[in-house]
């Protein structure tokens, strides 16, 4: 498996398989649910080559991968052995608060059908499209077909919902699907076309027809496909409800018991309880959104739009998403997500004014793909890798955004589906009655947000004098390396090896001898012993141990890389003898390797030390040709 290494590093940096209680990703994270997040080596993971960045939010420990996490999570199921650990929270080790465990209970429940939920939005939107353009029409059997393949998911919905949400509160995942299919059971839906029994509440707002009772209890019919509410409510019951009558229920019959009472309890409970409060209460929610949208929806577009990045990196944004579901199932469409529409091309306008304007290919390079994940709505790689480290592009965004979010509001966007992100997301914003202006302002705030962050940042992004990410060659990876001189008093780094020193541009790798990386020398190694070329802290030192970071004293930032592909080596043949965070002194031993075996599997010796916050002119470079530790190497000099 391509993953493998990787996947045992990550686990092992967690804090071990065992100190995971639950493992699931989106479309660019791992979410780990910790016992005790204070086990997790998080600066290590960081400058693991594989990953972006580690966030800690909504009771998640989240390792931000990129567009292969699915493979790479595959590999950390197989490699920690979590395929049948239970995803809920365990009863030892810190909760989080309240709204901590609201956000990771929903970020649970929706991320396993994240991928199907966007590609049949796509579909759906996609269908809507070709009949507004006279291309079908929606009589066709081409339109059925596609209608039911995007529709399947949403009308089913309390199906899906059912089992990843009682796998969430520690129950049966069938019997979850189980509830979801009966609240919508097609025989009970058609009961309502006949006439009522009688009418409860009537005169309320809440008045609703009863046309069949349970044991002489009334039942309140309602429509629940596509709904959300009820089914998280009702698994969450019925989670408690089975797990209490496995206190008592003996073993021998309880694989047959167990299941028949949970039905027989909970299900009724839904349908006269449960259900109705629920439908009410989203009713009440999607009108509540609707009612502090309409106070003023040009501020309730810059608010959305332009917070909604920050709130995409602190994983709040799943306790909107079932408002909006919730919204366009109770109204037939949601107006909390169309501001926010823009925040995505606000954040690829940025990229491409970077990707334009920067002289440092590495950061060219990194913006490439960073943009095209971009236009298809995935923008970790950009907002971590790119726009984030250089912190002005990222708040540039973040003002295209809600300009772009402003637009939206002015024009009264509706959203009608939920599913397509990036380009993908336009054929939301096509009205059942063809097009519109919903189309057209959804159109107009992505066109502004996208311009407004290009040009802002092409003006006042200081690309040129700014910090520049790079992910360092084989696993290193800087938060950010500033090109620009940082004026520091000079300082004497010496050599960490013995052996011959090599101009940097001999190094057979481009991100060292073209000095994308930080400039200096290279040694080759005439002995396996690294030491200290200054007095600092050890600010990287790679799982492998064959890279190490080192922030002197004053404030200088060295990269010591040994050896060239030895990354390949997974740690054989290095020793470290210090750790992460260590202060250590000019001249002390930090590493050992074994040259002959390092040789014999075929790997490069050639060692480059460089100063990655210093302009190439502001080192003085020895002229020597042979050096041994403690022989000045260069010099920092203003």
């Amino acid at each position: 498996m391509k993953y493998e290494q990787l996947a045992r590093d990550i686990i092992a940096n967690v804090g071990g398989k065992e100190n995971v209680s639950s493992v699931v990703h989106c479309i660019t994270r791992l979410r780990f649910k910790l016992k005790d997040e204070s086990k997790a080596n998080t600066e290590v993971l960081k400058n693991m080559d594989e990953v972006v960045t580690v966030m800690k939010s909504g009771g998640q420990y989240q390792v931000v991968i990129g567009n292969q996490v699915p493979d790479v999570y595959k590999a950390v199921v197989t490699e920690g052995g979590f395929q049948g650990q239970p995803t809920v929270e365990e009863e030892e080790g810190p909760k989080g608060s309240l709204f901590s465990r609201f956000i990771d209970m929903i970020s649970s429940i929706f991320t396993p059908v994240l991928g199907v939920l966007a590609a049949s939005g796509m579909i759906k939107g996609f269908n809507a499209l070709f009949v507004a353009l006279g291309w079908i029409e929606n009589t066709s059997g081409t339109y059925q077909i596609l209608n039911a393949t995007g529709d399947a998911l949403f009308y089913f919905l309390p199906i899906f919902l059912g089992y990843t949400a009682i796998k969430k509160f520690g129950g049966t995942p069938f019997l979850g699907m189980a509830i979801g299919a009966a609240l919508i059971y097609p025989a009970l839906s058609t009961l309502t076309a006949g006439k009522p029994l009688y009418t409860l509440f009537e005169g309320t707002m809440f008045a609703s027809p009863i046309f069949i009772t349970f044991l002489g209890i009334p039942v309140i019919l309602m429509s629940y496909s596509s709904s959300v509410v009820p089914i998280i409510l009702a698994t969450f019951f019925a989670a408690k409800v089975e797990k209490w009558l496995r206190t008592f229920i003996p073993d021998v019959i309880k694989t047959f018991v167990v299941p028949l009472f949970t039905l027989l309890i909970v299900i009724p409970v839904t349908f006269m309880v449960i259900g109705p409060l629920a439908t009410w209460a989203s009713s009440l929610l999607g009108h509540g959104s609707l009612f502090i949208y309409n106070l003023s929806p040009v501020i309730a577009g810059i608010l959305l739009g332009g917070l909604w990045q920050v709130i995409v990196i602190f994983g709040l944004h799943w306790g909107l998403i079932p408002i909006a579901i919730n919204n366009v199932a109770t109204m037939g469409y949601d107006t909390i997500l169309a501001p926010v529409f823009a925040a995505s091309f606000a954040q690829i306008g940025a990229v491409l004014a970077i990707m334009i304007k920067t002289k440092n290919q590495k950061l060219k390079t990194l913006s490439i793909p960073a943009f095209i994940s971009g236009i298809f709505g995935v923008t970790e790689p950009a907002i971590y890798g790119i726009t984030l480290p250089l912190k002005k592009p990222f708040i540039i965004s973040c003002i295209g955004a809600a300009i772009g979010g402003a637009v939206a509001g002015f024009t009264n966007v509706k959203g009608f589906i939920v599913g397509g992100l990036g380009i993908f997301g336009i054929p939301s914003y096509i009205s059942p009655d063809g097009l519109g202006m919903d189309l057209w302002g959804a159109l107009i705030s992505i066109v502004v947000g996208f311009i407004v962050a290009f040009v802002l940042t092409m003006l006042f992004g200081g690309i040129n004098k700014a910090q520049q990410p790079s992910s360092l060659s084989e696993g290193i990876t800087a938060a950010s390396v500033e090109i620009a001189a940082t004026k520091l008093q000079g300082e004497e780094v010496v050599s960490p090896l013995n052996g011959e020193v090599l101009e940097l541009s001999q190094v057979k790798d481009a991100a060292f001898s073209t000095g994308a990386l930080g400039y200096g020398v290279a040694i080759e190694p005439f002995e396996g012993k690294l030491v200290a070329p200054v007095s600092g802290t050890v600010s990287a030192l790679f799982p492998t141990n064959h890279a190490i970071g080192i922030t002197s004293d004053s404030g200088a930032d060295l990269l010591i890389h040994i050896g060239m592909d030895t990354v390949q080596l997974e740690g054989k043949y290095f020793t470290a003898h210090i750790a992460q965070g260590d202060h250590v002194e000019k001249g002390q031993l930090l590493i050992e390797f074994d040259m002959d075996q390092i040789k014999k599997a075929g790997k490069s010796l050639t060692t480059p030390i460089v100063v990655t916050n210093h302009k190439e002119q502001d080192l003085k470079l020895t002229n020597q040709k042979l050096v041994k530790t403690g022989d000045q190497l260069f010099e920092l000099v203003h």
